[in-house]
């Protein structure tokens, strides 16, 4: 599938003026972006700026304080219950461990969402499930179970099953966390594979420079100081143009230890 050029790229999900709030305390407020059809859309700043909590809000686990999450132009949070599951039914999710359950099988893992949401019989969910993973690389893996591959191979699994209902957003968060630098490398070409041939919008929550020049068109920049978003757009530009000592500090520090910049070339 061909990719369509950012400018071209229709809204798929629209923050407008969205507060995040535990109680009183805010964490973060004003946050006003737009991620587009087809984006890998990056989620980035320092620790404790809010960028899981963003992922939250943006899948439908907690509400915002104010504001509203809009995809296609209906905003989220006023939608009638039904029609929110269907929503979050277009969504699929990695999770920072992959959160297989550990006593199944791989394929049986991504058979739960299969059972749960369609009236496919069970032959064409295994043949469903074999296909999944061979998207990601797992060919012949059905019957391994969790504690029996790698950490990489856990992360691919899981997003097989995040894959299971062909949605049209998938959300990472912290995908590299805990693999090793080949292993990173080797998410990163698949995520850009899956989005190429897929057409899924992409929604990466990460600190990881590797990956945020590697894959990332778009991006917020959460400032955890302000409580509030302090950029925007796709992190090359970010790089070159953004004035904000706060953004070049973060996304040049790989510069700090290593004497250049091939942390982000």
């Amino acid at each position: 599938m061909a990719i369509v050029a950012p400018a071209a790229r229709k809204p798929h999900i629209e923050v407008k003026s969205l507060t995040m709030a535990f109680g009183s305390y805010v964490l973060q407020r004003d946050l006003t972006f737009t991620i587009r059809e087809g984006d890998i859309f990056v989620i980035m700043g320092g620790s404790g700026c809010g960028k899981s909590t963003m992922l939250r809000h943006l899948v439908g686990l907690q509400k915002p304080a104010a504001g509203s999450v809009l995809y296609h132009g209906e905003d989220f949070w006023k939608a009638e219950p039904e029609r929110r599951d269907a929503i979050m039914r277009q969504c699929g999710i990695l999770y920072q461990s992959g959160a297989l359950w550990s006593s199944m099988t791989l394929a049986e893992n991504i058979a739960l969402p299969l059972r749960e949401y369609t009236s496919l019989s069970e032959a064409e969910i295994r043949d469903l499930c074999s296909f999944k993973l061979s998207l990601v690389g797992l060919t012949g893996f059905e019957d391994y179970y969790p504690s029996e591959i790698s950490g990489g191979m856990r992360k691919r699994a899981g997003l097989a099953r995040a894959m299971a209902l062909d949605p049209q957003v998938l959300y990472f968060d912290e995908p590299s966390a805990g693999l090793d630098p080949i292993s990173s490398r080797l998410l990163d070409e698949l995520i850009l594979e899956l989005r190429e041939s897929l057409g899924a919008t992409i929604v990466i929550v990460t600190h990881e420079l590797a990956s945020i020049f590697a894959i990332g068109d778009n991006s917020v920049f959460l400032d955890a100081d302000t409580k509030t978003m302090i950029a925007s757009g796709d992190p090359h530009e970010l790089l070159k143009s953004c004035k904000n000592p706060v953004v070049q500090k973060f996304l040049r520090r790989g510069e700090e230890s290593e004497g250049g910049q091939e942390a982000h070339v």
